[in-house]
């Protein structure tokens, strides 16, 4: 009897990862790096949670499509995602533009991105291609998705999540109908529809998709012959086969993995810098809703050495001490006080200093009798002694990006400008 693990449909598919994005609405954050590459979580960053997902899903042939500033996310691939063995048909491959097409054309759109590399992609002949963004947050089985799609019987599956309908318009916007067939999709609306019978909820795309490979070959070569494509999934290829009656809908509830069964399914688009904080202060809560802590489920990651992280003095106005916060590996919180937030690697909070409800990113050094309140701290950040960030307004937009919902990003350009015109 042949082993019936090894015919499951998860282990005849492949991922595509699409990670080239400009990240441009998270402002100075991806100044040097694509989104997928920003630090997220303390340790991580943002692209290990859909590559974990996969490897955890027993989804261990994964293509990464790259593009823009991506030196950073190729070095953390290289050196935390080099683990899967060629050996056994296990592997990371790296597809970066490279105009395999013309000479003319880097990746125009996400479905170019995928065409552009239809030559590898038949070479390792799959049955299942599975299409990921790299810049989300959330754990998903996608071993459930593919079985699902297999079982759905369409050629397309597009997973889908409930958000309220005054965000929905950064989504892709569908209706199902009871037997699961997406019947209508468009793709971020103006005015989205919403959910039948639930007026303030609208089901969007989650930009997970399965198509049956050799399908998708065909609906790519067709979108590349259209001189009025965008070259786009969301924009194009999806919004055809749900007209040809050809796209059915998957629940992330159906796959999610969480907490406990009773849990509110836990997805981020981080692709703001209000979204990214959120989520990154969403982790300090007493059970967060995306569990780091789950064994059966771990995000994995690349990480330098790194000593403890480390609290001293214990003097009254003069204590280290973190209050429901996440530190990091190599830390050093030195008669500070730290509440809700998070510190990733190598940041140093010096005394008489506060922190709170803010982000704090690798090496990061906040000086003496520092204020800060709902700020995010780019890598590498020196905050001078007495500075107070988060509690004027008005000062905080003349020196550095406040966003709509008042985060204050800080990174090191802004503070070399201010530090230059006070000189």
């Amino acid at each position: 009897m042949k082993d019936s693990a090894h015919h499951r449909p998860v282990r005849r598919t492949i991922a595509l990862v699409l990670a080239g994005g400009r990240g441009s609405r998270l402002q100075d954050l991806t100044e040097n790096c694509a989104k997928p590459a920003v630090h997220f979580g303390g340790k991580f960053r943002i692209i290990d949670f859909v590559l974990s997902n996969c490897v955890n899903s027993g989804l261990h042939r994964i293509g990464v499509l790259t593009q823009y500033k991506s030196h950073s996310l190729l070095r953390h691939l290289q050196h935390g995602w080099s683990f899967l063995r060629s050996e056994v048909n296990e592997f990371i491959d790296l597809l970066p533009a490279q105009q395999r097409v013309d000479e003319a054309s880097w990746y125009r759109g996400t479905a170019d991105a995928v065409y552009q590399n239809i030559d590898i992609l038949r070479e390792h002949n799959p049955k299942y291609i599975l299409v990921l963004a790299g810049d989300h947050v959330y754990k998903m089985n996608y071993a459930s998705l593919i079985e699902d799609h297999v079982a759905l019987g369409a050629p397309c599956t597009v997973a889908c999540i409930e958000v309220p309908l005054a965000e929905a318009s950064a989504f892709g916007v569908m209706t199902v109908d009871a037997s699961h067939h997406i019947t209508r999709f468009d793709e971020k609306p103006a005015q989205p529809q919403p959910m039948l019978g639930q007026p303030g909820i609208a089901l969007a795309s989650m930009g997970v998709y399965v198509f049956d490979a050799d399908y998708l070959f065909a609906a790519l070569q067709a979108d590349i012959e259209n001189p009025e494509s965008h070259h786009d999934f969301g924009k194009d290829l999806i919004p055809a086969m749900v007209a040809r009656d050809e796209a059915m809908a998957h629940s992330f509830d159906l796959s999610c993995v969480k907490y406990s069964p009773e849990s509110p399914s836990y997805w981020r688009d981080v692709g703001t810098v209000d979204a990214y904080w959120a989520a990154n202060i969403d982790l300090t809560a007493t059970i967060p809703q995306l569990d780091l802590y789950d064994k059966d489920w771990p995000i994995w990651t690349y990480q330098p050495t790194s000593p403890p992280a480390k609290f001293v003095f214990d003097d009254e106005g003069r204590r280290g001490m973190a209050v429901d916060s996440l530190v990091s590996g190599g830390c050093i919180v030195s008669g500070a006080l730290l509440r809700r937030s998070v510190l990733f690697t190598g940041v140093h909070l010096h005394s008489y200093s506060s922190v709170e409800e803010s982000v704090l990113l690798p090496d990061a050094d906040v000086a003496r009798h520092c204020r800060l309140r709902k700020v995010v701290v780019d890598e590498g950040c020196h905050i001078p002694a007495g500075m107070s960030i988060g509690f004027d307004a008005e000062d905080d937009a003349r020196r550095f990006h406040v966003s709509p919902e008042g985060v204050v990003l800080v990174t090191v350009a802004m503070l070399e400008a201010l530090r230059l015109g006070q000189a």
